[in-house]
């Protein structure tokens, strides 16, 4: 009965619901529906599999339109029982032969995922059952000898070995960063203390980066529970924070922190110990199920939208011998490996920390969650040093190139940590011209305390770069005070001025010293570096701009066309478009010609004329020089007659304002760390070298300034090299459906 029917694959969300399953969901439908196969939603999880019925619906193109910005699940999850046993799990083989699917995405846990493996083993035997009992016929059982699955990664608490992040785990910090950031300005009001209990019972992820990217004072978690003693500790490194003249004290602490002997460390025994030993009024604050819902991140849109898209492109591949995949993330890319050996390898994790082997716990968690737990004891430890050194070294901390978000936080790390290491921490204010002016001052500890949440940039930003007439300026300044190292934030003008620097050390013996530029800019286009700081506050400005948007024009039939920045990059266009449900967008890289808006205008004209309602474009900044925004509004608004109306957004500088998301605070950190250990390295050394500094795979890595040139397409301010032009194929598959049954909403 099934035989003749086209390739189907079955889609369901199982366990927790996490921020970002609908985008999983969206991308799994509309990738199918792009290959030509059939896919079917099975509502309320496994629970709908058993049931069958009308909990197994086949879907559209549009009956998962409009769902990106929704939390939650759209099609519903839910314990079974039922499908722990077997009667269960064979009533689900029958409800899923009937309607042809043998391929299924599961979006979830462990657990889910781990019940979709037995499903899987126990697959002909059930079909043997099936057709000994007459529910199904031998051509069925032949046509489908085998279950085919793609597992997905649905758990706030990024707890799953295998991939970078798990859906919702970066909602769940936006969440969580917000409740801190609240928290934070009630209790400097009133020089109170808080202890804040998030999700985490075996993973303290979302504790440790919180903890990171709130600027909180301590931290429990997990993998690394506190030596005996530990309260004595916390209360000194509070004593100390209040001391240097902070007026708020936050301790973090995960639902699933005991200390070495495994009791558990709950936020009433905190706060007990803080107002006992420290006299602090003290709160405390669960977040709870609040960490689960919200709108779903920008990353978490894009990020799901990838991974879905993947596992579509893995069942349609798969044979009946193929080993089930895990479908995941790894520094930004698509990354599959074996289902079961990675639900194991998560597993262990769990018997690690039982067992009491903490340092293996932290070491299974992968190299970033080591190097974060490192810096996060690095920061809360930071204080100025009791016993400077004879002469201590003078770094110079300025920001170049335009205004990104998390710019304050590089420069607070880098103070702190700066000062910890015993340096003196100078301020540049005003950028290069700052420093020709000599407006430069020290830095202390409480200078920059509440710089970690704060947007814009506290020692100013400049694109003025020193000309050729200001190096001998600059020389002076550096010699005049007595400047032994440079820590420059910024974006392509920074890089540009080191290089500049760099260039003229023959000329200008002052400029011979160590010198550092940290990626900072919204546009994302410098090299050696997947992402800048800054560009993640964008995109989620982006994207909250395009929920209004879309929202706004559902009430008419409306067509939309939204300008982002980005000069010559085209970074923010295409992740927005993916994370926003764009149908159309406008890169540099691609540019645009008469022929392609001749396309777009048929295109555009057709799908509203099928029903459409929005149709939502997004052109950057410089995708063409006459082409502009304006242009071709008014282009589809002449073409579309009384079809639809055409209405532009220039989103302009917002999107270099705002506080900066949870992942541009931790990104800003982890360089600002890494800077000050390559420098303190140099000054050691005596050497000084010129870098730049970056994340790329992963990888923290440190360039010579003098790479520069063969890294960038110099006429264009980009990098020759950017990984996310490989997404496109992924924005064609959700933007434009090849079959003709959709009007296509987005």
């Amino acid at each position: 009965m099934a035989s003749n029917l086209p390739t189907s694959i079955g889609v369901l969300t199982s366990g927790g619901d996490a921020q970002g399953m609908n985008a999983a969901v969206r991308a799994v439908v509309r990738s199918a529906l792009h290959q030509g196969a059939a896919v079917h939603a099975i509502f309320e999880g496994y629970q709908g599999m058993v049931d069958g019925g009308d909990r197994i619906r086949s879907l559209s193109w549009d009956d998962v339109g409009s769902i990106l910005h929704r939390g939650g699940t759209v099609i519903g999850t839910a314990r079974c029982p039922a499908f722990r046993e077997r009667e269960g799990r064979r009533r689900a083989a029958r409800n899923l032969l009937q309607r042809g699917i043998d391929r299924l995405v599961i979006i979830g846990g462990d657990g889910s995922l781990t019940g979709a493996n037995l499903f899987r083993q126990e697959w002909p035997e059930l079909l043997t059952e099936l057709v000994q009992a007459g529910e199904i016929d031998e051509a069925t059982a032949q046509a489908h000898p085998a279950l085919m699955i793609a597992g997905l990664v649905g758990s706030i608490d990024n707890d799953m070995v295998g991939t970078d992040m798990t859906i919702g785990a970066d909602s769940a910090l936006h969440r969580i960063i917000e409740a801190i950031d609240a928290l934070t300005s009630t209790a400097a009001s009133h020089q109170r203390s808080f202890v804040v209990e998030v999700m985490g019972r075996h993973c303290g992820y979302l504790a440790l980066t919180s903890a990171i990217a709130g600027g909180t004072d301590y931290v429990l978690i997990p993998e690394y529970p506190p030596a005996e003693g530990w309260e004595d500790r916390m209360c000194e490194l509070l004593r100390h924070g209040r001391a240097a003249g902070r007026r708020d004290s936050i301790v973090v602490v995960a639902e699933g922190a005991t200390d070495r002997a495994g009791n558990r460390i709950g936020g009433d025994y905190i706060r007990r110990i803080l107002e006992e030993r420290l006299g602090e009024d003290t709160r405390v604050t669960i977040l709870g199920h609040v960490q689960r819902g919200g709108t779903p991140s920008a990353y978490d849109r894009w990020m799901s939208t990838l991974v879905g898209h993947a596992a579509v492109q893995e069942l349609l591949a798969a044979t009946p011998d193929s080993e089930p995949q895990l479908i995941g993330v790894r520094y930004n890319r698509v990354r599959r490996l074996p289902l079961m050996q990675c639900v194991e390898q998560t597993r262990a994790i769990a018997r690690t920390i039982a067992e009491k082997d903490y340092a293996k716990a932290v070491e299974l968690r992968g190299g970033s969650f080591t190097e974060m737990t490192k810096t996060f004891r690095a920061m809360a430890e930071a204080l100025p040093s009791v016993t400077p050194p004879v002469r201590p070294r003078r770094i110079a901390v300025l920001h170049g190139g335009g205004l990104a978000p998390g710019m304050n936080t590089a420069a607070r790390a880098a103070v702190r940590l700066g000062r910890d290491r015993g340096h003196v921490m100078l301020g540049v204010h005003g950028s290069f011209a700052g420093l020709v002016d000599g407006r430069i001052k020290e830095l202390t500890w409480g200078d920059v305390e509440g710089w970690t949440a704060l947007g814009g940039a506290e020692l100013g930003a400049s694109r003025q770069i020193p000309t050729t007439e200001q190096l001998y300026a600059v020389a002076r300044s550096l010699e005049t005070h007595d400047i032994d190292a440079l820590l420059v934030i910024g974006g392509w003008k920074a890089y540009q001025a080191l290089h500049r620097l760099d260039s003229e050390r023959e000329r200008y013996p002052a400029f011979k010293i160590p010198m550092v530029c940290l990626p900072a800019t919204i546009d994302n286009n410098l090299p050696g570096s997947d992402l800048s700081i800054g560009a993640d506050t964008a995109l989620n400005v982006i994207v909250e701009a395009l929920d209004r948007i879309k929202q706004s024009a559902m009430a008419a039939r409306r067509c939309f066309v939204v300008e982002v920045m980005g000069r010559h990059c085209g970074y923010l266009a295409m992740m927005s478009g993916l994370a926003g449900g764009a149908e159309r967008i406008y890169l540099p890289e691609e540019g645009i010609t008469l022929k392609d808006l001749q396309a777009d205008v048929e295109r555009m004209v057709e799908s509203f004329r099928g029903g459409r309602r929005l149709y939502l474009t997004i052109r950057n900044e410089q995708a063409n020089a006459l082409y502009t925004t304006d242009f071709l509004a008014r282009l589809f608004e002449e073409e579309g007659g009384q079809l639809f109306d055409v209405r532009q957004a220039v989103l302009g500088h917002i999107q270099q304002g705002g506080n900066p998301s949870p992942f541009d605070r931790i990104l800003a950190t982890r360089l600002a760390a890494h800077g000050i250990d390559f420098l303190t390295t140099e000054l050691e050394r005596g050497t000084a070298v010129g870098v730049f500094m970056g994340l790329a795979e992963g990888k923290l890595t440190a360039f010579p300034i003098k790479q520069m040139a063969d890294m960038v397409d110099i006429t264009n301010r980009r990098p020759l090299e950017q990984w996310w032009l490989d997404l496109r194929s992924v924005m064609q598959a959700m933007a434009q459906p090849t079959l003709a049954d959709s009007s296509g909403s987005i």
